[in-house]
């Protein structure tokens, strides 16, 4: 497969995809007699484990140190499980947070007439005063 075909099966830009390469974040790709770089089902495998990685939050830094401990072998599996699990710890922190928005939002929109309203008046005559107060003083 080429590049572009590549592109379009995983998601992944041609120049992501490349940058990906140049920092190491995936195997070198082979290539053909021309230079052209040609993607086989295993390339296709690292580009989707690394976008999965780096769409669940794993900075390149972080990606580029479990990559490390991955070449590592065996014995650096303990550490690769609790990159892992501090990036879940993470994403957790972020679902709440998103969640407590979402709930704050809906509060606000099912009470929009009686909370929203009102606060929204007593703001614009606050500020007309506020306004008016400057003005006098011109």
């Amino acid at each position: 497969m080429n590049i572009k075909q590549v592109s379009e099966l995983t998601g992944v830009s041609a120049d992501t995809i490349r940058y990906y390469e140049k920092i190491a974040l995936i195997p070198p790709v082979k290539r053909n007699k021309n230079g052209v770089r040609t993607f086989d089902e295993e390339d296709l495998k690292w580009i989707k484990f690394t976008r999965q990685m780096r769409n669940a939050g794993l900075s390149i830094d972080g990606l580029t140190h479990y990559l490390a401990l991955f070449s590592e072998g065996r014995q650096t599996v303990p550490e690769r499980k609790q990159l892992l699990a501090d990036q879940i710890a993470v994403l957790r922190e972020k679902i709440s947070d998103m969640t407590e928005a979402v709930e704050r939002l809906e509060f606000k929109l099912a009470h929009y007439d009686e909370h929203i309203l009102p606060t929204e008046e007593r703001l614009r005559q606050r500020e007309a005063v506020t306004k008016l107060s400057k003005a006098e003083r011109t």
